[in-house]
């Protein structure tokens, strides 16, 4: 994923674990997303009870982008060292109901030799209930 912090011309330079992840992501490309997981992967989502293993976790996301005809997200900052990386994202979407709805979140990623082996995802789930 590449994108430009704020005030900064640099681009984003992202793991190819992290791209490859919101690359799926957007396009609901459940075998391609399957494929950045660690096998005994940990998911921990705010609202949610941590999910581990990748099938666990790839049920978590078909469940999660099911009210959404249409989303984006991707990092708008990230930090990166060694095996862990923070990225600041901006989340975009549509309901299937026509609503539209942003927000930012961050998730945390720690990697193991290409693949993600913990998510930690963070975001107000309050107002974000509040605005579906």
């Amino acid at each position: 994923m590449r994108g430009r912090e704020t005030g900064s011309t640099s681009p984003l330079v992202s793991p190819p674990a992290v791209t490859a992840y919101f690359e799926a992501l957007n396009s609901e490309d459940w075998e391609s997303m399957s494929s950045v997981w660690a096998e005994d992967a940990e998911l921990r989502a705010v609202g949610s009870r941590p999910r581990r293993g990748r099938e666990n976790i790839l049920s978590y996301f078909r469940t999660l982008f099911a009210p959404w005809s249409e989303h984006r997200e991707g990092p708008t900052r990230l930090i990166v060292s060694g095996d862990v990386v923070v990225a600041e994202i901006e989340f975009a979407g549509v309901t299937r109901g026509g609503k539209q709805l942003a927000f930012d979140a961050v998730d945390v990623f720690d990697l193991q030799r290409d693949t993600i082996t913990r998510l930690s995802t963070w975001y107000d789930l309050t107002w974000v209930r509040a605005q579906l």
